[in-house]
């Protein structure tokens, strides 16, 4: 196995998470524009994978991350109590009653239908958790002390301010130190990284993270944003060409950095509620692909690379191999896209039945 990993009886935790938690505003069937009413749920990219190995998966997970000391950050700590992840590692900021020294962040989604795509609208510039900075967060008392089996963390943590991905290096470093797996998760917003200089930025930024992480997880326009990698058949709409021109681009990424796996989502948007659905993983030098599902409906697609991840993460915890860890994630995150809201509400049962490949008549 390429990844050695602490068992849990010298843990306190499977896995620490570091990332921005926002509250979603959901206006369901409407359009962010034209809605009269939203509904509220927690999700940030990093979160959603602490999350989902928690409800799902059943393993002990923390958030590193920071709130203001409002009545929206309250609401958030209320909503992550729900989701099970322990939040003692969450850093409180004093509200200056108006937001101007460090506020939360809000992400307005609309879901889409058919030929509309869904949209995302962000509200979340000079929050608690952009504005944290090397030596706010004890690594050391956190993955020295209580020691955690995994870390993980992402590009969309990393965008948020000029400080972010130096406090994510520091817990990398710590993590290393300490023995705990590190993964990564690119996602590339342009959004984000439009502010900071843009995708050559965005490429300084990860290629200094890179030579850090263990994992690395992303699609190909994580690769190709947040990395400068050309992706053969980027542009193509046959599948089995997508995934030979992923096989490609892996092998040059591993040539470059120190990865021990490698796994990426494989999506065709064919409408905003129809997508082909696949993954494929790298891990000791061999590619392993979770079985294509064509024409898979979607709820609601955010969430479904986070719950990919978590997936993947699960299987790699849990001591199984490389091909069971991207089934689970492929199965993990085609159910999340089936509900509403960031995070998984699936059962492990019904993930396993997934990869099972059981059918979904009624279960009563």
């Amino acid at each position: 196995m390429a990844l050695t990993i602490k068992p849990k009886k010298e843990c306190r935790w499977d896995l620490v998470s570091l990332g921005e938690v926002m509250v979603r505003f959901d206006p369901g069937g409407r359009r962010i524009a034209t809605a009269r009413s939203f509904e509220v749920c927690e999700g940030g990219g990093e979160y959603n994978v602490a999350r989902g190995l928690k409800r799902c998966f059943g393993l002990d997970t923390a958030v590193v991350t920071a709130f203001a000391d409002d009545p929206l950050g309250r609401l958030l700590q209320d909503l992550i109590y729900q989701g099970g992840v322990d939040q003692s590692l969450v850093r409180w900021v004093e509200h200056d009653g108006v937001g101007r020294a460090a506020r939360n962040g809000l992400n307005f989604t609309e879901r889409g239908f058919g030929v509309r795509a869904a949209l995302g609208s962000y509200d979340r510039g000079h929050t608690a958790a952009s504005q944290l900075k090397p030596g706010d967060i004890d690594w050391n008392e956190i993955l020295g002390k209580h020691r955690a089996r995994w870390f993980h963390t992402g590009g969309i943590f990393c965008a948020l301010s000029e400080t972010t991905p130096e406090v994510a290096l520091e817990a990398m470093q710590a993590a290393r130190e300490n023995g705990t797996i590190v993964s990564y998760d690119l996602n590339y917003r342009a959004s984000l990284w439009k502010s900071l200089g843009g995708k050559k930025r965005a490429q300084e930024v990860n290629r200094r993270i890179a030579p850090h992480v263990d994992v690395m997880l992303g699609n190909e326009e994580d690769f190709s944003a947040a990395l400068g990698y050309e992706v053969p058949g980027m542009d193509e709409n046959l599948s089995a060409f997508e995934v030979e021109g992923f096989k490609q681009m892996i092998g040059k990424v591993v040539k470059d950095y120190p990865f021990k796996v490698v796994a990426t989502t494989l999506r065709k948007a064919k409408t905003a509620t129809l997508n082909d659905w696949g993954a494929v993983c790298y891990c000791d030098g061999k590619f392993y692909q979770a079985k294509n599902r064509e024409n898979l409906e979607i709820f609601d697609r955010v969430g479904g690379g986070d719950s990919f991840a978590s997936g993947l993460i699960y299987g790699f915890l849990a001591g199984q191999e490389p091909q069971w860890c991207v089934e689970c994630g492929a199965a993990h995150g085609a159910l999340a896209m089936t509900t509403p809201g960031d995070t998984s509400m699936v059962t492990f049962n019904e993930v396993m039945q997934v990869m099972k490949r059981v059918g979904a008549r009624i279960a009563r």
